[in-house]
């Protein structure tokens, strides 16, 4: 039997034209320009309109990512959207996608619920699909509209979010060198009370109680992610690089999960890829969760940073605590 590789056929992004930059944060609390770039990196981020939603910036990215990759709507066999501020709690955005890209038939359409990591797993989970013959194009999307769960009140959080999305087409191609060559999906759910949004599910339901005490906003242990993400990111990349007997200087480009500009240059720095080898947009988007990803890459590859033939390493962390990382060659 042939060999069928999951190769990146295409790939799009699209984030809201408002900018809330650091000197508007400082009209807000108490934070300086100065403290935020010298800590995160961040020097602006976007935030949606109110006609805009986690659906509607999915959409635009998805339409992209189609046109990048020359594929209608109609040959695709399946839709996965990695978000935590999800269009609806139920229908999944997937199906809200599917409806408004009007794909005439019917899919597979789910949402997958990893936080910073979605996107990387929703990559992982498309190859497989691809790769076991099931289906042929699939669209994978991370998409958020943080800023509708960010308190603006918390100095320690609403610094550090924005608002995007990112996707690909991830397409079966047989007997390729080029496609997911390599993956690694973790968590550890020790790590879940350290990021997490308090209420809102079963466990805490919506009440009066819930909104008055600001459950319903992100709330991180900024010091314990900060150590888990520098220890995960070194380790990750590591891994992914053995996975394929790759070393730096064989990989065009590292695509990381854009959370914090410190963070990135620790790890990359140790594993010895130089700046010109780290794609970094954090000082333009902020963390924008699942969409960082996508967004970044489909970025790199519209500048001719990466394109086919490419090593590229995909690596991200987020809240559960999770990680993965794909070594893909594009």
């Amino acid at each position: 039997m042939p060999h069928i590789a999951a190769v990146i056929n295409g790939t799009g992004s699209f984030v809201p034209q408002r900018r809330l930059t650091n000197a508007d944060l400082e009209k807000m609390v108490d934070t300086s320009d100065e403290w935020i770039v010298q800590r995160t990196g961040i020097r602006e981020r976007r935030i949606a309109a109110a006609d805009e939603s986690t659906g509607t910036l999915a959409l635009e990215a998805a339409q992209r990512a189609l046109e990048a990759a020359q594929l209608s709507a109609e040959k695709l066999d399946m839709i996965i959207v990695a978000t935590l501020t999800p269009e609806t709690p139920t229908p999944s955005t997937a199906c809200w996608l599917h409806e408004n890209l009007r794909v005439g038939h019917p899919l597979a359409a789910f949402d997958l619920g990893a936080a910073c990591s979605g996107f990387v797993y929703g990559l992982a989970t498309a190859a497989q699909f691809i790769g076991n013959g099931s289906c042929r194009n699939i669209l994978v999307v991370g998409a958020e509209t943080l800023s509708r769960v960010v308190d603006y009140q918390d100095r320690g959080t609403c610094i550090l979010f924005g608002d995007g999305a990112g996707a690909a087409v991830i397409s079966a191609v047989e007997n390729s060198p080029r496609g997911v060559r390599a993956f690694e999906l973790g968590s550890d759910g020790k790590g879940g009370a350290l990021l997490n949004i308090p209420a809102g599910g079963s466990r805490t339901p919506t009440s009066a109680e819930s909104v008055q005490n600001r459950l319903h906003y992100l709330k991180m242990n900024g010091r314990e992610v900060y150590k888990f993400a520098v220890h995960q990111m070194t380790t990750c990349l590591q891994r992914a690089m053995a996975a394929c007997q790759l070393a730096p200087q064989d990989v065009r480009l590292v695509v990381p999960h854009q959370m914090n500009q410190r963070i990135i240059d620790s790890a990359t720095e140790k594993m010895g890829f130089p700046k010109e080898k780290v794609f970094i947009n954090i000082d333009r988007y902020g963390n924008t969760s699942a969409a960082s990803v996508p967004l970044a890459l489909d970025e790199a590859v519209r500048q001719g940073r990466c394109g086919p033939g490419d090593w590229i390493i995909l690596v991200a962390f987020g809240a559960g605590l999770t990680w993965a990382s794909a070594t893909v060659r594009l």
